[in-house]
């Protein structure tokens, strides 16, 4: 019997309706829920009356769904709790699972093969805003998740998540739980985007996908809930153009309507059948079912249109990117470059050294916007400074960053531990800065497992045992030993990776150091010859470290333009402190051109 994403390759799955509706439609007593105190928890009638899910469960399957998904939704300690039944999460959970199994069993054969998805809800509480910490929820999910595969589920749906941070923790939880069994279930990841165009904290579809993209566990993206068809359907679009996985959508019976002080959804199964035809025939959605107000009418005409059909073959384009909470960022930009934001750094910012000492939060912030505001695509973040608690700093500064700050953030710090902090109050994807072969593989081996875990795209700098490398050849020969190590032991994929071959200053008149800028630049040009998807970074500033203020100015600037026609492609750099070639005295930029490439007329013997 084929498994479910085999089944998935081959046709168009169709899960089941909405749980609520159809217990609705018993007209269950506060008896029936086992009095008023657990009146409208749908999980405890797995206890009290479990005849009214088991009901549930075998219309959708004569309806000829393929999936049926348990009566867990709200089965979290966190939700349960409410009821005062946090203790019984994973004894709630486990009963759901095999319930579902035993109906599902009853109704799967060769042709038709019936499965069980573990329904895994949002909760009650939204991580991003502060309501409970990534610890907490992690705990909370893995105890459902627990409960879930040892009932027998075939699969997790992450669904219905109003906070894309809920679903990095939960899936956080799930690679935990696929850790301690040694067992791997298939995942699908589904937010909830309300008629606003966005999920409840703002995030577009683009930064939800950009945020969940690098899950290797994710094995379907896509949307439920909320509103109908229709109101998805530009978001469903884009997904089927853009996500590498396939897609899922799971719509309610259109937007409900408040009669009486009961929700009415009035998209008919014939109204449903035609917008998922088009999703999946047009569009290429693979996987297609119904959420709150759909019935088991809508369930048979859906199962009855796509039983003999497959799924549009979708081209999609997905651009490695990174993201906030609210939006997504290419890594790669025409014209370039990415610009990073550097004063939201106390190594390299003094203003913003003096707010962190001062704990004046807010304004730091708003240094943030205002970065924001000139033209950075992205802000680097350290608040690494001598006798300060820098864990405490990081999580006071990335909780407020994460919920304030629209553009994507870069986690500057040297310390393991400040890094996963930062990473676990980070909804959207981040990159980390960085890593290096100074100590070896220490870096690598601590730094990579974090990216990997939490989604995170990486800065990798080009030092090794002797120090940070000086000429082309070398810096190119560390890029090439962090690449196999990256890739071929950490399992981190090429376009995750972004090398900053370094420079030293031009300033010192050093002779060692006059090739600096040469070298640099021809390092760029041979480490993206060498890989094309990864992306290359430079702190630009250092190449004038020492000079005047209106020399650095210009020195950055010609630096710059050679370096992203090298290809570059993202700068640590103040934006408002790049000027443009033509803006420059055809002297001065000449005379900076020279002395990047080393053009004097006389040379030390």
């Amino acid at each position: 019997m084929k498994s479910f994403l085999e089944l998935l390759k081959d046709r168009i799955l169709v899960f089941d309706g909405a749980t609520g509706t159809s217990l609705q439609s018993q007209n269950l007593t506060a008896d029936d829920f086992g009095g008023e105190q657990y009146n409208c928890c749908n999980e405890y009638l797995l206890l009290s009356k479990p005849s009214a899910m088991e009901k549930v469960h075998l219309d959708y399957l004569q309806a000829g769904a393929d999936v049926i998904e348990t009566n867990s939704f709200g089965s979290t300690s966190i939700v349960l709790a409410e009821y005062e039944l946090e203790g019984r999460a994973y004894e709630l959970s486990k009963l759901s699972a095999e319930l579902a199994k035993r109906c599902a069993a009853d109704f799967s054969n060769q042709a038709k093969p019936r499965f069980v998805a573990g329904s895994i809800g949002p909760t009650t509480k939204l991580p991003s805003l502060g309501h409970i910490d990534f610890k907490a929820m992690l705990a909370s999910f893995y105890e459902q998740m627990a409960g879930l595969m040892d009932g027998g589920v075939d699969l997790f749906c992450i669904e219905t998540c109003q906070d894309i941070l809920q679903t990095k923790i939960a899936l956080c939880a799930a690679q935990d739980l696929f850790r301690d069994r040694q067992k791997r279930l298939p995942v699908i990841a589904s937010v909830t985007v309300e008629t606003t165009g966005t999920m409840l904290m703002g995030t577009e579809i683009g930064s939800a996908l950009t945020a969940l993209e690098p899950f290797d566990l994710i094995d379907v993206i896509g949307m439920n809930c909320a509103t109908g068809p229709q109101e998805m359907s530009e978001n469903i679009r884009y997904l089927c153009q853009n996500s590498p996985k396939p897609v899922f959508c799971m719509p309610n019976a259109g937007i409900p309507e408040n009669i009486g002080g009961k929700a009415h959804y009035h998209l008919s199964p014939d109204e449903l059948k035609k917008w998922m035809l088009h999703f999946s025939s047009d569009l290429g959605v693979g996987i297609v079912g119904g959420c709150c107000g759909t019935t088991p009418e809508h369930i048979r005409l859906l199962a009855e249109a796509v039983s003999n059909i497959a799924p549009a073959e979708r081209t999609w384009q997905y651009i490695p990117s990174v993201s906030s909470t609210y939006s997504s960022v290419p890594m790669v930009i025409n014209p370039g470059p990415v610009i990073v934001g550097e004063r939201t750094n106390a190594n390299g910012s003094k203003k913003f050294r003096e707010l962190l000492v001062a704990e004046d939060y807010d304004s730091m912030v708003s240094m943030g916007k205002e970065q924001v505001r000139e033209g950075a695509h992205i802000l680097d973040v350290c608040v690494a400074y001598v006798g300060r608690d820098e864990a405490k700093d990081m999580s006071e500064v990335i909780s407020r960053f994460n919920t304030q700050i629209s553009i994507p953030l870069m986690i500057d710090s040297t310390e393991y531990h400040v890094i996963e902090l930062a990473l676990q109050h980070l909804g959207g994807r981040a990159i980390v800065n960085s890593i290096n072969l100074e100590d070896g593989e220490e870096r690598m081996e601590k730094v990579l497992p974090l990216c990997k875990r939490y989604g995170a795209a990486v800065v990798a700098l080009t030092i090794d045992e002797d120090g940070m490398a000086k000429t082309k050849e070398k810096k190119l020969e560390i890029a090439k030993r962090i690449h196999a190590l990256a890739t071929g032991k950490y399992g981190m994929r090429e376009e995750d990776r972004i090398f900053d071959t370094l420079t030293f200053t031009l300033g010192s008149g050093d002779e060692e150091f006059r090739t600096a800028g040469i070298e640099t630049i021809e390092a760029i040009r041979l480490i993206k010859k060498a890989y094309p998807k990864v992306k290359t970074l430079l702190g630009v500033s250092n190449i004038s470290f020492g000079l005047s203020p209106e020399a650095r100015h210009v020195i950055n600037s010609v630096f710059l333009h050679y370096a992203i026609e090298a290809g570059l492609d993202m700068a640590i750099v103040n934006a408002q402190k790049i000027l443009p070639l033509y803006k420059i005295d055809d002297s001065e930029r000449e005379l900076a051109r020279q002395l990047i490439f080393d053009e004097r007329k006389w040379k030390a013997a």
